[in-house]
């Protein structure tokens, strides 16, 4: 972690909703009693000379501190955790010093921020988006695993080892593409709910 130079926090414009622009905002009470806001801006394309993802964090507005992912930011009463995965956010929390744990929200222009409004106002929608996503992962992953198997079990040592494993799937190469961009798409839909399990995304990852 490195601290910051103060500069101001730039604000969430339309267009880094395709830039992969992630801003969520944390409110709590300061040591003197007075509210204070920390702001995490994560850009998920990464940034600097090595391209690494960053999450930069800004307080009331300034430039507080910046770490690569996975980072952990003390701020008061505990720290600001921010993980991410190869289509988001996966985590973005605070957690106090008693280790209790409260979601970041995020900014209402931004990419998780419309997913989170959508989810408030049309609550089925909202369901069925996530079990189509669910579905989506399940089948899309499970399938072009299967098939991935048989390949790989034909390895020479894979094969004297474990013996050779006859996929019952044979897709044409259209429908497993499809399969894939399904998958990505579920990825990328739990992300911005910042939902994320380590069987399920980790596969689809």
């Amino acid at each position: 972690m490195r601290p910051g130079d103060g500069s101001p926090l730039k604000r969430f414009r339309w267009w880094q909703l395709f830039l992969g622009r992630a801003l969520l905002h944390l409110d709590l009470t300061g040591a003197d009693g007075r509210p204070v806001r920390y702001s995490v801006d994560v850009r998920h394309q990464g940034s600097g000379e090595t391209g690494q993802v960053v999450a930069q964090v800004y307080r009331d507005g300034r430039h507080h501190a910046s770490s690569r992912v996975p980072a952990v930011v003390p701020v008061e009463g505990g720290a600001i955790e921010v993980a991410t995965s190869a289509f988001g956010v996966k985590r973005c929390r605070y957690v106090t010093a008693a280790g209790a744990v409260r979601q970041l929200v995020p900014d209402p222009r931004s990419a998780e921020g419309r997913r989170a409004r959508l989810e408030r106002e049309h609550p089925s929608l909202s369901r069925v988006l996530g079990a189509v996503s669910v579905v989506a992962l399940v089948v899309g992953v499970g399938l072009n695993l299967l098939q991935l198997l048989e390949p790989l079990s034909r390895i020479p040592p894979v094969a004297a080892a474990v013996g050779v494993f006859e996929s019952p799937v044979h897709l044409p190469i259209w429908l497993n593409i499809a399969l894939g961009v399904a998958a990505a798409l579920a990825s990328t839909e739990r992300a911005l709910r910042l939902r994320y399990h380590w069987l399920l995304d980790g596969v689809g990852n």
